[in-house]
C-alpha cells in the first residue's frame, strides 16, 4: 500500500465541503500558527470534528488535552462543552502556549480553557496530588515517548465511562515495525503494549487516512 494518495486529501476536502463547511475561527488558528513558525502537525478539520462529536457523545463537561500546540484541536474541543465546562490543556513550550491563548480568545473559548505550561508528567501528577476532579474525556497527541505515562495519568485522573484518544498511533505503518528507525514508534508500541489486557481500559485503534496522510487513532473506555 502506498503511503501517500493524492485522493486522501481530495476526499478529506470533499468530506469538509459537506459536512462541516468554512470556518474563519479555525482557519484564523492556522494562518497564526503558521506565521509564529509552529509546526504544521494539527488534526485536520475533519479530525477535529470527531473530536468534537466524540466528547459531545461522552457529555463531556471536563476535558483533560495533553499537547496544545497552537490551540487548533482545544478549539474544537471546547466547542463540545457547555459554557460551564472546562478544558486543561497542558503544553511544553511557553511559545506555542502564548499562540494557542491567542487563537482560543479569538475563536471566543479562551474562558473555557486552562492552559498548563510545562512537562506534562509534572502537571499531571501534581494535578493527582491536588485531587482534581475527574474528567470525561481526554485526548493526547503529543511526545509519544510518553504516551504509556500519559495513559496511567489519565485513567487516575478519568471518571468510570470517560474516553481517552490518542493520536499519531499507526506511523504510517511503522507501529509493526520493532526495528523501525522512527524514533516516536518505541513510544507508540509501549502504549499499546500497556493496554493489552488492562484491567480498567477497553480500547481500540483505526487507521485513518487523508490530508494528514496514513496514520490512526487508539480510542479507549475506562471502567470499573
Amino acid at each position: 500500500m502506498a503511503k501517500s494518495d493524492p485522493n486522501w486529501s481530495d476526499v478529506d476536502d470533499y468530506i469538509v465541503r459537506h459536512l462541516i463547511g468554512k470556518d474563519e475561527a479555525l482557519d484564523a488558528c492556522l494562518a497564526a500558527n503558521e506565521k509564529a513558525g509552529l509546526p504544521a502537525i494539527d488534526v485536520s478539520p475533519a479530525q477535529g470534528r470527531m473530536l468534537e462529536l466524540l466528547a459531545r457523545g461522552v457529555s463531556a463537561r471536563r476535558i483533560l488535552e495533553i499537547g496544545t500546540l497552537g490551540g487548533y484541536s482545544a478549539i474544537w474541543l471546547a466547542r463540545a462543552l457547555s459554557d460551564d465546562g472546562r478544558l486543561v490543556s497542558l503544553e511544553l513550550e511557553p511559545h506555542y502556549a502564548a499562540i494557542a491563548r491567542s487563537n482560543l480568545e479569538r475563536a471566543g473559548q479562551s474562558d473555557k480553557v486552562e492552559i498548563i505550561v510545562g512537562k506534562a508528567v509534572n502537571s499531571l501528577s501534581a494535578m493527582e496530588a491536588n485531587k482534581a476532579p475527574p474528567f470525561d474525556f481526554v485526548f493526547v497527541d503529543a511526545d509519544k515517548e510518553n504516551y504509556a505515562a500519559y495513559l496511567d495519568h489519565a485513567i487516575r485522573l478519568s471518571r468510570t465511562g470517560a474516553m481517552l484518544v490518542f493520536d499519531n498511533v499507526v506511523r504510517e505503518g511503522g507501529v509493526i515495525d520493532p526495528d523501525s528507525d522512527d524514533p516516536k514508534v518505541p513510544g507508540t508500541r509501549a502504549l499499546y503494549a500497556a493496554l493489552q489486557n488492562h484491567p480498567k481500559v477497553d480500547a481500540t485503534a483505526i487507521q485513518t487516512v487523508g490530508s494528514k496522510n496514513w496514520d490512526g487513532f487508539l480510542l479507549a473506555v475506562v471502567h470499573a
